[in-house]
């Protein structure tokens, strides 16, 4: 996998972009100066980040694999230690499907009816590979997300949520707050 360089990422003129991020040269940025990347990001191949006015703001030591997207007018938050697996779609916008409306951006927009709302993914919130998040959805820390599901309520932290609807099957254990304590200090003890 190819990275851009950090010329290359000043060219595209990224909001900000932390140190060791490394964005690939496959993926799609569109709005970059409404991108903002902390430090320690991977993001991967194919991936397409289309920020609308509110913007896509990444956290510290995440992944977004491969085939992911984050599209939409709302605001799209990523909090630190987030992994987004393969081929998930996260989206600040939606059409109304009902057929009350029509649909798709070629539309002039009195003959739509686009929802916008922000998107917010908290720290050490885990989506697994082909789910969808729809706009107003809050996952709260811990939450983990099953592969192939619909995330369009919002779940409350350290829970296991899966299905179409993605509803809460179990509880996640917090084990991993004491493993980022220790990760965090050993870091600082470099």
């Amino acid at each position: 996998m190819g990275f851009l360089t950090r010329e290359q990422i000043d060219e595209m003129g990224f909001s900000y972009v932390g140190e060791n991020s490394r964005l690939s040269d496959k993926a799609s940025y569109y709005n970059c100066a409404n991108i903002r990347v902390g430090n320690n990001v991977r993001i991967d191949d194919f991936c397409v980040l289309s920020a609308g006015s509110g913007g896509i703001e990444i956290g510290n030591y995440i992944h977004i694999a491969v085939y992911t997207s984050l599209i939409g007018a709302g605001k799209i938050t990523l909090h630190d230690f987030s992994n987004i697996s393969s081929k998930v779609s996260i989206y600040s916008s939606n059409d109304d499907y009902s057929g009350i409306t029509m649909t798709n951006p070629m539309v002039p927009v009195e003959f739509t009816n686009v929802r916008h709302a922000d998107v917010v993914i908290g720290r050490h919130v885990i989506i697994g590979a082909g789910s969808v998040v729809l706009p107003d959805v809050i996952l709260e820390e811990g939450v983990a997300v099953g592969a192939l599901s619909l995330v369009s309520k919002s779940c409350k932290a350290f829970g296991i949520y899966s299905g179409v609807p993605a509803k809460r099957i179990k509880e996640r254990k917090t084990t991993l707050l004491e493993l980022e304590g220790n990760f965090l200090q050993r870091r600082i003890n470099k």
